[in-house]
């Protein structure tokens, strides 16, 4: 038996409880993976309170999480790429890793970055342990568990969606949060100048990231003529049609919220090569990894809650 999270039903908070419930056993083209960690995404509200089940039904009891990363324990029949021992991390998108161990199709997973570094940690590798919470056996590997679903959300945005390049002004809505942590940076990679907008708490943050310009949304115009706009936050329709007047004629935007007219919105498909890419850059320093946070499973419900609320900010990891 394992210690997991799960979801008994839809609803508010209180469906999520911790419980014991049987290992799962790696079938074929499937790795049984001992979890390090996973990690938190504002999706999971939605998933929890039913909003998505017309796109993603649950079958319940559900154990949440689609982030992944860990030791590799068992392989099934026809698993050639990956053995006892390998240290691995990527996106399940049915969920399954908010638990001791979870079972992960093979083709999914990418070997994790043997390093990381946090931003806010002066620099030094693996420093969950000066975030709040509990401290991880392995610090990199439970680091990894906030890269896949973020940093793929980022990389397709910036990379795909806008093709972000050299001498662009980049207007990144939202930078505070984890997709947009990454999105700074990768547009910062990208050659771009970078005006992003975050709320005083995140200020900081996102300047040392890289930003250009940090700007207060709460008590600051935005700049137009960018030829590029993200727009990475929830906000009102009104807000939203605002964003699109600040293009320059021709310019792109995109959203993975609430729409900007005349300019797509998407949800990142599950690219492991993208992932390894981003693991890649994260082993050489070239992107930091904004971790808040480290908590327990039994703690989850809490960052539910605090998450409606809007007061989680960068990417919460969670250990089993």
């Amino acid at each position: 038996m394992m210690k997991a999270a799960l979801f008994h039903e839809y609803g508010g908070t209180e469906v999520i409880q911790v419980g014991r419930v049987p290992v799962p056993v790696a079938g074929p083209g499937e790795v049984l993976v001992q979890i390090a960690a996973t990690s938190f995404n504002p999706s999971d509200t939605a998933l929890r309170a039913g909003a998505l089940r017309e796109v993603l039904p649950l079958t319940f009891p559900h154990i949440p999480g689609w982030d992944v990363s860990g030791i590799v324990v068992a392989v099934g029949d026809g698993v050639t790429r990956w053995s006892a021992g390998d240290r691995v991390m990527g996106r399940v998108d049915s969920g399954g890793a908010a638990a001791e161990f979870a079972t992960v199709p093979a083709s999914l997973l990418v070997e994790a970055p043997a390093s990381a570094v946090r931003v806010g940690s002066g620099g030094r590798a693996s420093a969950v342990r000066d975030a709040s919470g509990p401290e991880p056996a392995d610090e990199a590997l439970a680091l990894a568990a906030a890269i896949p679903v973020a940093g793929l959300t980022a990389w397709q945005t910036v990379y795909e969606h806008t093709n972000v390049s050299a001498g662009q002004r980049v207007l990144i809505n939202g930078a505070g949060g984890g997709v947009g942590g990454f999105a700074v940076q990768l547009a910062k990679l990208a050659g771009a100048t970078v005006i992003a907008t975050a709320s005083p708490r995140s200020t900081a943050t996102v300047a040392e990231l890289g930003a250009d310009e940090v700007i207060d949304y709460t008590n600051s115009p935005l700049p137009s003529g960018m030829d590029v706009v993200i727009n990475l936050a929830p906000v009102s329709p009104e807000t939203a049609a605002g964003l699109a007047t600040l293009l320059r004629p021709g310019g792109t935007a995109v959203s993975i919220a609430t729409p900007i007219p005349g300019h797509p919105t998407f949800t990142a498909r599950n690219t492991p090569t993208q992932i390894a890419e981003l693991g890649a850059l994260v082993a050489k320093g070239e992107l930091r990894l904004d971790v808040t946070e480290a908590v327990a499973l039994e703690e989850l419900a809490q960052v539910h809650r605090r998450s409606e609320a809007g007061q989680t900010r960068g990417k919460i990891i969670v250990l089993p």
